[in-house]
């Protein structure tokens, strides 16, 4: 249910996607359970009966705060998309050097062989000093791709989660994963990898010296066209309006943006829906593209502007992007870090 502290404007409404359920460490299945997934037949039935059957699916990993801060404008805002997170500590001296009080991540790891079964989420919280959610996008079934074998020491995953998470120094309020659809795009026969899930948002309150701020870390679907991301979108804010009500909203993360039109992130419709629903959006400058060839994506077909901020309520005095490069030039990820910088409260 939406914090005491976020006003809904509306009765409530069924939202079969939400998932408020939250407990201080998700585990993953045992490893026969998971072996009998990846021999069933890849169908939307058989998806569908997976998804609603396994508890780390179905709920929210968010620790009891221990840290309870009240942020300051102005505020500065991250969101990216760690690929992975193979680099804890040097993903965070970056967001740490940004000033970043509030660091929304997509793509993280946990208890993957390929990131050393790191809880790469969790571990970058701890050296920010932040409180943190984390829920599953997917439950992987394999190592990973066969480029990310190389990367492996052990030849089992501890828990084989891939998801999103969501970082304040502030105490997160009422935080929740809301799935973005239901369908197994992951769990077909074409596929190119073996997984469990469906794109998902991780969203909570966070408390400021102008009241509260609804934070929402997203990641769309890459396997879809521009119609569908906008219906995604459209499912996420109907969720965000019945969670936070008129309460000022930072949305954050990878969307997927041109992937379907050759890069050209004006034809996804979903921006025009967001915009109509209250909605600006940033991301930097328009021609600057905010993905790079990275340790996993070493051919990429080219680069993409697929990162982005969606705002409502807030006034958002500059955006930018940060490269994934560390100082030492190691490639972080394939995709750059975008920031905002949060003035306040509109109006």
């Amino acid at each position: 249910m939406a914090s005491p502290h976020l006003h809904a404007k509306r009765p409530a409404m069924s939202l079969d996607l939400v998932k408020p359920a939250q407990i201080a460490l998700l585990e993953g299945p045992p490893q026969a359970e998971r072996d009998r997934l990846d021999g069933l037949a890849r169908t939307e039935a058989n998806h569908a009966e997976a998804l609603a059957g396994l508890a780390c699916l179905q709920r929210l990993e968010a620790p009891v705060a221990e840290r309870g801060e009240i942020l300051s404008f102005p505020l500065t805002v991250a969101a990216w998309n760690l690929e992975r997170c193979y680099n804890v500590e040097k993903s965070a001296v970056l967001l740490q050097r940004e000033g970043a009080e509030l660091v929304l991540l997509s793509e993280v790891d946990n208890g993957m062989a390929r990131t050393a079964q790191r809880h790469t989420s969790r571990d970058i919280a701890t050296e920010l000093g932040m409180n943190y959610a984390f829920g599953v996008e997917f439950l992987e079934l394999e190592l990973g791709a066969e480029v990310e074998l190389a990367f492996c020491e052990d030849d089992f995953n501890r828990h084989g989660f891939h998801g999103n998470a969501l970082q304040s120094k502030a105490a997160l309020q009422a935080p929740v994963m809301i799935r973005l659809e239901p369908h197994g795009h992951w769990f077909t026969p074409e596929s190119p990898a073996r997984r469990v899930g469906t794109r998902c948002a991780i969203a909570a309150g966070v408390m400021t010296t102008e009241g509260p701020l609804y934070a929402v870390s997203v990641h769309l679907e890459n396997r879809g066209d521009a119609a569908y991301r906008e219906a995604q979108v459209k499912r996420l804010i109907d969720a965000i309006d019945e969670l936070a009500g008129d309460t000022p909203v930072v949305i954050g993360g990878d969307l997927n943006t041109g992937l379907a039109d050759g890069g050209d992130f004006e034809k996804e419709t979903l921006f025009a829906h967001a915009y109509g629903r209250g909605f600006e959006r940033h991301g930097g400058p328009l021609d600057q593209t905010t993905t790079r060839p990275s340790r996993v994506s070493r051919s990429p077909r080219g680069t993409w502007k697929l990162d982005w901020f969606l705002t409502r309520g807030l006034l958002v005095e500059d955006s930018g992007i940060v490269p994934s490069v560390a100082d030492d030039g190691e490639v972080l990820s394939d995709h750059d870090m975008v920031v905002a910088r949060l003035g306040g409260f509109a109006g």
